[in-house]
């Protein structure tokens, strides 16, 4: 089965939510100063965590993606088409962005083994790999994605030639441009 799926791996806590300040102010009660502000750290981390769930369901529900395996801050979505999953990716993007968090988003085409209600084969492993490959805030599509959505209106930059750990050869990768026609 054809499908194509997009990766989102990783999302990143905004440095504001570092503890170092309690440990400078509060010397005498280091110890439990910084036991608190693990404490905080984690209930914010979840909290932080929820919400970037909430938005990125929205987002699957409005791009008519479909919800493969999630892994604590991971995501693998499948789509019918590339723009929809492009489209999905740039719209989480943007809108985790705006709770101090960047995601890190692959997404690549190809036959897929359906086991149970999960998806595997050496194309999600390449998707996998793809999204690895990100920088932070960044969606990054193999060439055989970019050539499906010749004449969408999404528009790319070449991020050159990658070695994916795992999969043989060299892979031509391209960062996915937010901006413009993609946003429709």
């Amino acid at each position: 089965m054809l499908q194509f799926c997009l990766f989102i791996l990783s999302y990143k806590i905004p440095e504001q939510f570092s503890c170092q300040w309690w440990e400078a102010s509060l010397r005498p009660h280091v110890r439990q100063c910084l036991s608190c502000c693990v404490a905080f750290k984690v209930r914010r981390q979840s909290e932080l965590l929820q919400q970037h769930h909430v938005i990125v369901r929205r987002e699957l529900a409005r791009f008519r993606g479909r919800e493969v395996n999630t892994a604590g801050d991971g995501f693998l979505i499948a789509f019918d088409g590339p723009g929809r999953a492009i489209r999905c990716g740039i719209s989480i993007s943007r809108q985790v962005r705006a709770l101090g968090v960047e995601i890190k988003a692959g997404l690549h085409s190809g036959e897929c083994e359906t086991v149970g209600n999960d998806l595997g084969g050496l194309a999600v492993h390449i998707g996998s790999r793809i999204a690895s490959t990100a920088k932070p805030g960044e969606i990054l599509v193999s060439s055989t994605v970019k050539d499906l959505v010749a004449g969408s209106g999404i528009h790319f930059e070449d991020r050159g030639l990658h070695a994916l750990k795992g999969v043989p050869g060299e892979w031509h990768l391209f960062a996915v441009d937010g901006g413009g026609e993609a946003n429709k």
